[in-house]
């Protein structure tokens, strides 16, 4: 920890931390106290532009007044209840995702590993009595540079030392191909025991690393040619982060499998589902998956709002506008500490060049919380900014402002 960059009002916050919890993150200085729309407050009162959105949870803005309500007005009658009994809101939710999306079923579950790994046996249940491959023999490809949670699955198909050492030993099954890259797909599907390719349509915490035009036409093609599930992992580029509802839509595919989650809580609640067609989720009888608070009443209601704020207040178009009036604004920002600016709707990146005596993306990051936005780095030299898809002209122009301001600064200092 920075520990003297903190207020003497944060840092107590921050020794407790420090003091009782477990050093799994390391978040930028500052201590957030509150929330509403596109800005945060720290513990001192001080005003932020929030430009990562709890990695895209919160797309409908802080303290969002429809999801409040649908929140607090469920939670007043009946807040949860195991999946033992039915209850009066998970059929209208399953409608209503089911439609919206455009597929048979719904799976709900709480988060994005949660529903990631469902997928994953959904995959290979489907394998085994729909596809024919003999038991124990299913094979799940992944593309490299992928991200999708930290549990011993995840990080079983991970190429991130850091998330992988000392982990091992590592579910078997799973192989690794380059991501955007069509050839190597098709030579791993030929094989009859592949059942699944699950992978992002932009990989978020690789970078937010674009693919090729046409690559998620291609897996889709490749996919069913040789009959297998290709799984789309949404949980960051869908629910209007891209610029349409979900990442594929940009290529008008649709995958076998589709996964949700983050933005589905609305930044309130944890929701997440896997959505597909009926020989995949029909698969499953009970007693084989599970999930104690999946479906609950409160995440269907809160789910639901969640999303109807997407659709009713145009979000996706929204976040198409403004990305790339924040590309456009980036881009005009001449500086020898920029490598590139990629990315699409409201997810994107600005690649940094080494500098300095050893200085990385997270000194630059640090300086821009100083004037008042927070963005975080991935992979030393890349900021992604990811702020709510509620955000204006004004408060685009403000942050580039603030970044235009930060760069020049850090190029003085060279």
């Amino acid at each position: 920890m920075q520990s003297d960059l903190f207020t003497e009002g944060a840092r107590k916050f921050v020794d407790l931390e420090e003091r009782f919890g477990v050093f799994n993150y390391h978040p930028l200085p500052v201590v957030l106290a509150q929330g509403s729309g596109v800005y945060v407050w720290d513990v001192d009162g001080k005003k932020y532009l929030d430009f990562l959105s709890a990695y895209s949870a919160v797309n409908q803005g802080h303290a969002h007044p429809v999801i409040l309500q649908a929140l607090q007005s469920q939670a007043a009658s009946l807040s949860l209840t195991s999946r033992a009994f039915h209850n009066n809101k998970l059929g209208p939710y399953l409608e209503f995702m089911a439609n919206t999306f455009g597929f048979d079923r719904v799976l709900p579950m709480n988060t994005g590993v949660e529903a990631s790994e469902s997928a994953v046996k959904l995959a290979r249940k489907w394998g085994y009595e729909v596809k024919g491959v003999s038991e124990n023999n299913a094979r799940i490809i992944f593309a490299a540079g992928n991200f999708w949670g930290r549990s011993i699955a995840a990080i079983s198909s991970s190429t991130d030392e850091n998330s992988r050492n000392g982990f091992g030993p590592f579910v078997p099954g799973f192989d690794l191909i380059p991501y955007n890259d069509l050839h190597q797909l098709e030579e791993v599907c030929k094989n009859p025991d592949v059942v699944a390719f699950m992978v992002e349509p932009i990989q978020g915490e690789a970078g937010v690393i674009v693919p090729d035009p046409g690559y998620l036409k291609g897996v889709r093609e490749i996919c069913s040619r040789y009959n297998v599930l290709f799984i789309a992992d949404e949980v960051q580029t869908g629910l209007g982060r891209t610029g349409a509802m979900t990442c594929c839509e940009h290529e008008n595919v649709k995958p076998d499998l589709l996964v949700l989650g983050k933005a589905l809580g609305g930044g309130v609640y944890p929701v997440s589902a896997v959505l597909g067609r009926d020989d995949v989720m029909k698969t499953l009888k009970p007693g084989q998956h599970g999930s104690t608070f999946g479906g609950n009443p409160l995440a269907c209601a809160v789910g639901m709002a969640s999303l109807k704020v997407i659709i009713d207040e145009q979000l996706c178009e929204n976040a198409r506008a403004m990305g790339e009036l924040f590309r456009a604004d980036l881009k005009k920002i001449k500086s020898p500490l920029i490598k590139d600016v990629r990315g699409m709707g409201l997810l994107n990146a600005m690649e940094i060049l080494p500098y300095g005596s050893g200085k990385t993306a997270w000194d630059i990051c640090v300086s821009m919380l100083q004037h008042g936005l927070l963005a975080k780095q991935t992979h030393r030299n890349i900021i992604r900014f990811a702020p709510p898809l509620i955000i204006n002209k004004e408060q685009i122009e403000q942050a580039t402002e603030i970044i235009k301001k930060v760069i020049s600064e850090e190029e003085m200092g060279l």
